[in-house]
């Protein structure tokens, strides 16, 4: 009797597409799809109120009540309906309301959180090369035929400390088991997602100036530090305060394990001495930006801030790396962040080089290595 009287509500969240012969109704908030028939559309569209089984018996009354009743169940265990008073529902409430201005398009963040990663890591290369696809690769270069070549001077660069930094910088998997020091960490938070000043605009008022761009001076990014051997700070969750650069502790059960299950289990993260989980708050470029393509300058955000990163990071004399192979949600849990006005977009690390000496070596030589014209071998 009470599954008549459940209240059942269509999912806001939800896309309908064809993929070949097959009609595929897929819910972007739990990533949950499935196919059915063209009839799903109509029942879907009754469920735009609140409707119970007891309603659609009736309503459809061209099929058996069981049928009805099955139907429904399937809907619901698909995510295509979601009940009165569900986490379900007020996710997907959540995200239709907060996310208004820039959905449909918007859904490409939810529907692609949590990707499953395969551990490869003890694959052999034969196996490796089997999993690549059968065509051939795309050219690295592109050649436009048919055009005039006009030469550029050679490529020389001055001898400067800002040369040495871009060319010595690089990924590193590999690190050292010593601890860096709370203050290059510092600098590192400091010169990448300080405040470096204020700008006044008479429309929007108070702006910030950062050393990496951001889109109408908006600066979504958030920074967290997930510290696991930091030299003069307890291992743990921070948050970074931008403006009063200070740390706010969330929590203190972090451990190396828990930085390769953030980052997909790749073996280098928990290796690593620090993780700079980078965030996102949306509002911040939806109040200004009320179309769907300022989703594309929130990761364009990410990328200028990583990118300063591992150059101040190779300034500091230490070993970055970053991924987006990320286990979203779990992230999000535990920074005490909703996944909807604020989710986790990157996540860059560091320690030291794994060989200090030879690292030293390397970055002294980089700019002699890179400075000239390739030879015949490199190009």
């Amino acid at each position: 009797m009470r599954q008549r009287t459940i209240q059942l509500r269509r999912a806001k969240c939800l896309f309908v597409h064809w993929r070949g012969n097959k009609l595929l109704f897929y819910n972007f908030a739990t990533r949950l799809s499935v196919s059915a028939k063209p009839l799903t559309c109509e029942v879907l569209d009754f469920f735009d109120s609140w409707r119970t089984s007891h309603d659609a018996v009736i309503h459809f009354a061209g099929y058996t009540p069981r049928s009805v009743r099955a139907a429904l169940a399937e809907l619901v265990q698909h995510g295509l309906l979601l009940p009165k008073d569900s986490p379900e529902l007020t996710q997907d409430t959540r995200i239709a309301e907060e996310w208004s201005a820039w959905l449909p398009a918007g859904s490409f963040h939810f529907a692609t959180k949590d990707t499953p990663y395969i551990d490869r890591s003890r694959w052999s290369l034969n196996r490796l090369k089997s999993m690549l696809p059968k065509t051939a690769q795309p050219g690295i270069f592109k050649t436009l035929k048919g055009t005039m070549k006009v030469s550029l001077p050679k490529r020389a660069f001055p001898d400067s400390e800002f040369i040495r930094v871009l060319m010595a910088r690089k990924t590193h998997r590999r690190f050292s088991k010593e601890d860096v020091t709370l203050e290059a960490v510092s600098q590192l938070l400091s010169l990448v997602w300080g405040v470096t000043g204020y700008l006044y605009s008479p429309r929007f008022g108070k702006l910030l100036h950062k050393t990496s761009p951001s889109a109408g001076a908006r600066h979504p990014g958030e920074v967290y530090l997930m510290a696991l051997r930091v030299k003069g700070l307890r291992p743990g969750l921070y948050h970074y305060h931008p403006a009063h650069h200070y740390l706010e502790r969330l929590s203190t059960r972090v451990t190396p394990n828990k930085a390769w299950l953030y980052c997909a289990r790749a073996e280098h993260a928990e290796k690593a001495a620090a993780l700079f989980l980078m965030t996102a708050v949306f509002p911040r470029t939806m109040w200004k930006y009320r179309v769907a393509r300022a989703y594309r300058v929130v990761l364009l955000d990410a990328g200028h801030l990583c990118q300063t990163f591992c150059l101040v990071a190779t300034w500091l004399g230490l070993a970055p790396f970053c991924t987006a192979a990320l286990k979203d949600t779990l992230i999000e849990k535990d920074l005490g962040i909703d996944g909807i006005r604020e989710s986790v977009l990157y996540v860059a690390g560091v320690g030291l080089p794994a060989t200090s000496a030879r690292a030293k070596r390397r970055f002294s030589r980089s700019a002699d290595r890179h400075a000239g014209s390739p030879n015949k071998d490199e190009a």
